[in-house]
C-alpha cells in the first residue's frame, strides 16, 4: 500500500524499516479503505515516524507501549510548531495534527485504545453520583438520543459550577446553590434559559426520587415567564430563498449534495433530522413518492415527489454521492465517509445564508421550515392543512404563523377585518 504513495523506494524502504512500519502501514491502509486524499498520507506518515523514534528513545519496546508516550510528543511537536501562535485555540489545532493521527493509529494496533475523548463526550454528568439518571432518561421517559444529549448539555455546566463552589456530593445542594447556578445562567438567552431550569426540575425530581437528597427541590427552581405566541418565526422572504439557491456552486459534489437539501428543506418544510435520516428506499421513483418516516409526532408522512425535488435529488445520486454501503442519501464528501448529521445539515443551511447575505436570527434548517409555513400561510391554506404538511403535533403548533399572515393582519388593522375574523 505504501507504494501506491510514495514513488522513491528508498523512502517506502526507510518507512517500513521503522519500529512501528506495520502499524503505519495498516494504517494508510486504512485511509486508503476510507476515503482519504493522498495529502493526508503524505502529512502523517512522517509524523508517524518521528513519534515512534521519540517513543522509542524514551524506552518503548512494544506497541503497547506507545499510549503512555502520546502525550509528551503532543507537547514537543505543540512547542515546536506552535511558536507562532498567538492563541490557545490555535496551538490547540496544533496539538490535534499531532494527537489525531497517531491515536487513530493507536485505535487499529492496540487492542482496547480508545484515545482522549472530547471533551463534551467525555462521561455523562453526574457519572456515579446521580444513580441511573440516563437509563431513567431512556427507560421510563422515553427519550431520544437526541433530548438526552440536551440534558446531559444542560447537566454539565451544573455538575462544573457545583464542582467550583466546592460541592462535590449531590446530597449537599440547596435553594441558595440553584438560585446562584440559575442566576449563573443568565447570559443565555430567555429559551434556554427556560430550557435549563426544567432540564434541572426533572433530575431534582429524580434524585429526592431514589432518596439522594432529602427533600424534593424542584419547586426552588423558578421557571422563567414564557409567553406563549410571542416570538415571530424565523421565516425569510421568497426573494431571499432564490438568493440562497443561486449562492450554490452547483459544479461541484458538494454544492450538488446541498442543494439537494435545501431544496427539500423549503418544499416540504422538513426538519434538520429528518432529512439527515432519509434513505434510498425512502424515495419512490416509480410512483414518484417521496416517504418521511418517523415523524416528531411519531407517525410518517409520504409526499409527491415534485419536479423540482426529483431533479435535485437525481442529479446529486448520479454526479455526486460518493460510492458507500450507507444507505441514508446524504453523506460526507471528504473523508471518513458517513452520513451526513443534523447538526451538518443546519450548518450547510447557515452557511448558505451568510453566503447570500442574508441576516437571520439562529440561522439553520428550521429557518427554512419556518420559510416552507409562512409560503403556504400566503398562499391561504387552512392551518389543519398546514400543520398536516410540515407534521406539527398539535394544531397550537402552527398557531404561531397567524403572526405572519401580514395581509390578513393589515386589513385588520385599517377596519376591514370583521370578514376575515
Amino acid at each position: 500500500m505504501l507504494e501506491r504513495y510514495f514513488v522513491r523506494p528508498a523512502t517506502v524502504d526507510r518507512i517500513r524499516a521503522s519500529w512501528i512500519g506495520g502499524p503505519i502501514e495498516q494504517y494508510v491502509t486504512s485511509l486508503a479503505d476510507n476515503g482519504y486524499a493522498a495529502r493526508n498520507v503524505f502529512c502523517r506518515v512522517p509524523l508517524l515516524v518521528q513519534f515512534g523514534e521519540f517513543a522509542r528513545e524514551r524506552g518503548a519496546t512494544r506497541v503497547d507501549d506507545l499510549p503512555a508516550h502520546v502525550d509528551a510528543f503532543v507537547e514537543l511537536w505543540t512547542e515546536q510548531h506552535g511558536t507562532s501562535c498567538k492563541t490557545a485555540v490555535a496551538k490547540k489545532k496544533v496539538a490535534s495534527t499531532a494527537r489525531n493521527p497517531i491515536e487513530q493509529m493507536l485505535r487499529l494496533a492496540v487492542p482496547g485504545f480508545h484515545g482522549r475523548p472530547r471533551a463534551r463526550w467525555a462521561r455523562a454528568p453526574f457519572e456515579g453520583r446521580a444513580g441511573r439518571f440516563s437509563e431513567h432518561l431512556t427507560e421510563e421517559r422515553g427519550l431520544r438520543p437526541l433530548s438526552i444529549l440536551h440534558y446531559k448539555n444542560h447537566l454539565g455546566p451544573f455538575e462544573a459550577y457545583l464542582d467550583g463552589i466546592g460541592c462535590h456530593e449531590v446530597a449537599a445542594i440547596s435553594a441558595p446553590i440553584l438560585g446562584g447556578f440559575v442566576t449563573e445562567s443568565s447570559h443565555l438567552c430567555p429559551t434556554s434559559v427556560r430550557d435549563r431550569c426544567g432540564v434541572l426540575r426533572v433530575f431534582l425530581r429524580y434524585l429526592h426520587r431514589e432518596g439522594l437528597i432529602a427533600r424534593d427541590l424542584s419547586p426552588c427552581v423558578e421557571m422563567p415567564r414564557s409567553y406563549r405566541l410571542s416570538s415571530v418565526p424565523r421565516s425569510i422572504a421568497w426573494d431571499d430563498v432564490r438568493r440562497m439557491l443561486e449562492a450554490v456552486d452547483r459544479r461541484t459534489v458538494a454544492g450538488r449534495r446541498d442543494y439537494a437539501i435545501l431544496i427539500l428543506l423549503v418544499t416540504y418544510g422538513l426538519r434538520g433530522r429528518e432529512v439527515a435520516a432519509m434513505t434510498l428506499d425512502d424515495i419512490d421513483w416509480k410512483r414518484e413518492r417521496i416517504r418521511v418516516p418517523e415523524r416528531k409526532a411519531g407517525h410518517s408522512t409520504g409526499y409527491p415527489l415534485s419536479t423540482t425535488v426529483g431533479a435535485a435529488l437525481l442529479d446529486y445520486l448520479q454526479h455526486g454521492r460518493p460510492k458507500t454501503a450507507d444507505r441514508r442519501v446524504f453523506v460526507r464528501v471528504l473523508a471518513p465517509q458517513g452520513a451526513l448529521t443534523t447538526n451538518a445539515i443546519s450548518s450547510r443551511v447557515a452557511y448558505y445564508l451568510r453566503r447570500a447575505g442574508i441576516n437571520v436570527p439562529r440561522a439553520g434548517s428550521h429557518t427554512l421550515r419556518h420559510t416552507c409555513v409562512q409560503r403556504l400561510v400566503d398562499a391561504h391554506f387552512p392551518f389543519k392543512v398546514i400543520g398536516d404538511y410540515v407534521g406539527h403535533r398539535t394544531p397550537e403548533s402552527t398557531d404561531i404563523y397567524a403572526k405572519v399572515a401580514v395581509e390578513a393582519l393589515r386589513e385588520v388593522a385599517l377596519g376591514d377585518g370583521e370578514k376575515i375574523l
